[in-house]
């Protein structure tokens, strides 16, 4: 079992930066894939960024790529989210997931579904 646990939200300011982590409980965090979602008020979550087990591969919905950074530092079981040029429309309830999967991965990427545990969310606000 693997727990996570999310931190760094909060409310900034439009155009300013805030940095997510998640912080994995167990000895194999470096086996497993772990992505951010997000979920508006109102909306369906969404895909935000996904890394693989190893940190070799990166993937980014286009609503953020070049604004975030997805990252991990498997000697601190911990997965990070640089976020850049925040916009009204990153506002959302921000959660880490993970699943035991080594190597690139496909479009099960983008796949609530397919990960097998997740954190419990920390919520980021952006002002105009």
């Amino acid at each position: 079992q693997v727990q996570l646990v999310e931190s760094g939200g909060g409310s900034v300011q439009a155009g300013g930066s805030l940095r997510l982590s998640c912080v994995a409980s167990g000895r194999t965090f470096s086996r497993y894939a772990m992505a951010w979602f997000r979920q508006a008020p109102g909306k369906e979550r969404e895909f935000v960024a996904a890394i693989s087990s190893g940190g070799s591969y990166k993937y980014y919905a286009d609503s953020v790529k070049g604004r975030f950074t997805i990252s991990r530092d498997n000697g601190k079981n911990t997965v990070y989210l640089q976020m850049n040029s925040l916009k009204a429309e990153d506002r959302a309830v921000y959660n880490c997931a993970g699943r035991e999967h080594q190597g690139s991965f496909g479009s099960s990427r983008n796949d609530a579904e397919w990960y097998e545990y997740w954190g419990q969310g920390t919520q980021v606000t952006v002002f105009s």
